[in-house]
């Protein structure tokens, strides 16, 4: 097994870094991962998506390699389009409590289908009030 495969299968998202926000105004992070890549659950088949995470950190931000390996630890599982969006939010909403923060999964056409999967605190906390 090669360093990179090492990294990603011993990823642990329990040890996920993350950094303090050392600055007091407010500040957008926009981060791009071009690279997803999961397998379907149903045909085993691999799904190909970019992510875009925006978000506006309170007291910490993620550190990008830990990031980068959490995405890339997404390629060997059987996980749907809505349910990897939705672990990517709920992970890094619980990492590091952003005062915004929006996750949008924009999966590559397959079978005819092209699928863009979005969450948006703004809409999920005006929801839950």
């Amino acid at each position: 097994m090669k360093y990179g495969e090492k990294e990603i299968v011993e990823f642990d998202i329990n040890q996920m870094e993350i950094w303090p926000n050392t600055h007091k105004k407010d500040y957008l992070i926009k981060i791009t991962l071009p690279e997803f890549m999961a397998k379907c659950p149903r045909s085993g088949y691999p799904d190909f998506a970019t992510i875009y995470i925006e978000y506006i950190p309170n007291e910490y931000v993620v550190e990008l390699k830990a990031l980068k390996l959490y995405i890339n630890s997404f390629m060997n599982r059987y996980i749907s389009h809505e349910d990897s969006a939705n672990e990517i939010y709920d992970t890094i909403y619980n990492k590091i409590k952003p005062k915004k923060l929006k996750v949008i999964a924009d999966f590559n056409p397959r079978g005819n289908v092209h699928t863009v999967i979005e969450i948006d605190s703004e809409i999920v906390n005006a929801k839950t009030l």
